[in-house]
């Protein structure tokens, strides 16, 4: 057992800490300010009591500057989910208060009586933390154009749907020069064959319809009943959202293309990519998640749960039940599920697992995590033995080919 234990609530202004001996015995509490002086000070604080090695720390977010800052500090530090901080307190209070220095305490305390149920944080590689952020900060882009997307979708619906459908996708580049261009019904008017003919050509249209066919769809369509004010009025919004969608558009690209190099350059990337119609941007968002330390993932089993893609089963007396699991890293499960459906293309035993769930009567996204659930197993085993997947060594693969 260490000699101390201490538990730390993080905040955005003020972190609470509380700092216990082994007997439980609270040695101090006191509260830091989230800033340069107050994370020194923290640190100063710590000095007094004990070396850095000897003051593990518990704390309920496993990055951040106050992390970074303790792990350069040399203090072991311990992420315990919120989850566990909160099924913990009825322990100590039969009232349901809470506090942030009563949550210190408790994490604190957890981390004393078991700490040992609790993994160490690991530090992944400043390459593999760069991926990190470029991959999260890409994926929250794409979700904030999606949220866009969909309003200029609404706005369209709501008085010109033709231009809603007109391309492929809403926020594609030449859907955002037309808007820009012809944002409006009475703007596109006088709009023929001829004048769009070079519109698409000025643009590098790759679509297969032809001028006259776009137009057709743009005449058949349902007008709208806004007036004249009201259809200025959402011109000007529609140009607006397309004023925010082309910058955001520019930068996930370049993002994309930064992805695309930073993962091919990493071993594990390498290994990740091997995988049957993983790609570069969906191997960057899995390897992100995983990281490039194994001991993270001990058994196959970890990854699954922490995927999200291995159910819950609750089973007390004759009760047996089997649920979806919420609590898991959502960005990992969406970056494995997408991979595994992407896989059924490209393996035929990713698609005769799929087949075979569907075939239970499972629906699409069920089957996608039984796939997915197989696929970490595989994953897993590549990614501790550093080697690219190689069909003719995975086991099920193989004798598939092999019949």
């Amino acid at each position: 057992m260490e000699p101390y234990a201490v538990g730390i609530d993080w905040a955005k202004d003020e972190h609470a800490v509380c700092v216990l001996e082994a007997s439980g015995h609270v040695v101090a509490r006191f509260a830091v300010a989230h800033s340069r002086e107050g994370l020194r000070e923290l640190l100063r604080r710590f000095k007094r009591i004990a070396s850095a090695s000897e003051l593990p720390v518990a704390i309920e977010r496993p990055s951040g500057l106050l992390v970074d800052a303790l792990v350069e500090a040399g203090h072991p530090v311990v992420p315990i989910h919120p989850n566990a901080l909160k099924a913990s307190r009825p322990r100590y209070r039969a009232a349901g208060g809470k506090s942030d220095p009563g949550d210190a305490f408790i994490a604190a305390d957890l981390l004393r009586t078991d700490g040992h149920r609790f993994p160490r944080l690991r530090q992944d590689s400043d390459e593999l933390r760069a991926l990190r952020a470029s991959v999260r900060g890409r994926d929250d882009l794409v979700a904030e154009r999606v949220a866009l997307g969909n309003q200029l979708t609404a706005l369209l619906e709501s008085f010109w749907p033709a231009a809603a459908g007109l391309f492929a996708e809403v926020t594609s580049p030449i859907a955002l020069a037309f808007l820009e261009r012809y944002p409006t019904p009475e703007s596109a008017a006088r709009l023929g064959e001829k004048r769009l003919q070079r519109f698409l050509e000025r643009h590098g249209y790759s679509g297969r319809r032809r001028p006259a066919e776009l137009l057709e769809r743009l005449r058949a369509a349902p007008r709208g009943r806004a007036g004249e004010a009201e259809a200025e009025a959402k011109g000007a919004l529609v140009r607006s959202l397309v004023a925010a969608l082309r910058p955001l558009g520019e930068q996930i690209r370049e993002l994309s293309s930064a992805i695309e190099r930073q993962v091919a350059a990493l071993p594990l990337g390498r290994v990740v990519m091997s995988f049957p119609r993983a790609g570069r941007i969906n191997a960057a968002q899995i390897l992100a998640e995983l990281g490039d330390q194994p001991a993270r993932f001990p058994t196959p089993e970890r990854l699954a749960a922490e995927a999200g893609v291995a159910p819950v089963t609750q089973a007390s007396g004759k009760r047996h039940a089997v649920a979806f699991r919420w609590a898991c890293n959502k960005r990992l499960r969406a970056a494995l599920t997408t991979f595994a459906n992407n896989s059924r293309h490209g393996s035929p035993w990713a698609r005769q697992i799929y087949a075979r769930a569907r075939a239970r009567g499972c629906d699409h996204p069920h089957a996608v995590r039984i796939l997915a659930r197989a696929w970490a197993r595989v994953l897993w085993r590549a990614w501790h033995d550093e080697k690219p997947y190689e069909p003719e060594r995975h086991g099920g693969a193989a004798r598939l080919l092999a019949a």
